[in-house]
């Protein structure tokens, strides 16, 4: 028979030390960290691709916006700050700018009743780019741009500046554009919110 001293021990059943939970807490903390930090980043990367994506999509508006209007003018010549009415209110042509404004005349549409041809300028003004518009006068008249119908067209306007090119093959001119006729180009400069848009340039029917 089996001596007592030859029976197996039962094992003795042991708990987790302080040691092995304290290690336990801070290897399950760090993950809690590391999962957290990357939920932030991942939310904070998906804000600034909305507000990327929103910045592009203002852009690609508003640029076409204005591309489509500027490209129909009808320029030609002008008297002192007048119009050259020509043979009627309805037939004269009208192009003028400084650096930092821009008018002409244009075949455009305001909702489904209001259009037509229209006088229209685009000027900074109360950090915003606003284009005014009004209906061609009836005689020869300084154009007065106070008080006319506007709309913002971008809001937070840091510089908005205007350069015009008499012929492709001639350099940029910056001081303004007070010729009878219109340029061959126009070139919009604009920087909101910090940063500068890229450079708009558009061909001008002549």
């Amino acid at each position: 028979m089996p001596t007592a001293s030859t029976l197996p021990t039962a094992k003795k059943s042991r708990g987790f030390t302080l040691v092995e939970v304290v290690v336990a807490l801070g290897v399950l903390s760090l993950i809690l960290l590391a999962t957290v930090s990357a939920l932030r980043t991942f939310a904070n990367t998906q804000v600034s691709l909305e507000r990327l994506a929103g910045r592009v999509d203002e852009v690609r508006t508003v640029s076409g916006f204005i591309r489509d209007l500027l490209g129909s003018a009808m320029p030609g010549a002008r008297q002192s700050g007048g119009l050259s009415l020509g043979g009627g209110s309805a037939e004269f042509a009208y192009f003028e700018g400084t650096s930092n404004s821009l008018a002409w005349k244009a075949p455009a549409l305001f909702g489904e009743a209001y259009g037509g041809t229209l006088l229209m300028r685009l000027a900074k003004e109360d950090n915003a780019l606003k284009l005014y518009w009004q209906e061609l006068p009836l005689s020869n008249r300084p154009v007065v741009w106070h008080g006319k119908d506007s709309r913002v067209l971008l809001e937070s306007v840091e510089e908005f500046k205007v350069d015009y090119r008499p012929e492709f093959d001639l350099p940029w001119q910056h001081e303004g554009w007070d010729t009878d006729g219109a340029p061959a180009l126009v070139r919009l400069t604009i920087k909101a919110n910090g940063r500068y848009w890229p450079d708009l340039i558009v061909r001008v029917q002549r």
